[in-house]
């Protein structure tokens, strides 16, 4: 079983980017759960979502305290809260920012780094990039198909909406797989 771990801010989108992979998941033939953490936060504060993926059926049900994987969408996270908390030894960390990985001093783990803002500025027109990590997630790890991905985003979304979303997964994709050799 995977685990994920997503860090982000309310209004970002982690809670649906956590719920369309488990939705691209089941597409691609696996078990999967998300669920979202968070209160009464207001737009801005930190939110954590959660999804897990397995080729078994997922009997667990609680938080993710280990992740083998974050996706950290606002990289001022890491100046505010325990980012990598519990992050598993030899576990991945996707982060959006224009910086490279050797600017984050993140022990036992393989860093990615993406500018999914500038992705989404240009493709959207928001800084809103919960699909742009989603593609950044299918090209670092390979846990998920990217034409997963881009299914659970178009059933998702209306469709004006959805293709745009479409178009932002297949560039930050090709972004990440560029930046990944």
């Amino acid at each position: 079983m995977r685990e994920i771990r997503f860090h982000g801010r309310g209004g970002q989108g982690a809670v649906t980017a956590a719920t369309l992979l488990a939705i691209a998941a089941f597409k691609d033939g696996k078990f999967s759960q998300a669920f979202p953490k968070f209160g009464v936060e207001r737009r801005g504060a930190p939110v954590q979502a959660f999804t897990r993926i397995s080729d078994e059926f997922i009997r667990r049900k609680s938080a993710i305290y280990e992740p083998d994987i974050l996706v950290v969408l606002d990289p001022t996270l890491f100046d505010f809260i325990n980012v990598t908390e519990g992050l598993s030894k030899g576990g991945e960390v996707i982060i959006n920012t224009e910086m490279g990985p050797d600017k984050f001093d993140i022990e036992n783990a393989k860093i990615y780094t993406v500018d999914a803002t500038s992705l989404a500025f240009e493709i959207l027109g928001l800084d809103i990039v919960n699909t742009a990590m989603l593609g950044a997630f299918a090209a670092f790890t390979g846990e998920i198909r990217k034409e997963s991905i881009c299914e659970a985003v178009r059933e998702h979304f209306p469709k004006h909406l959805a293709e745009k979303n479409v178009t932002l997964v297949e560039k930050t994709y090709q972004t990440a797989s560029e930046g990944k050799k």
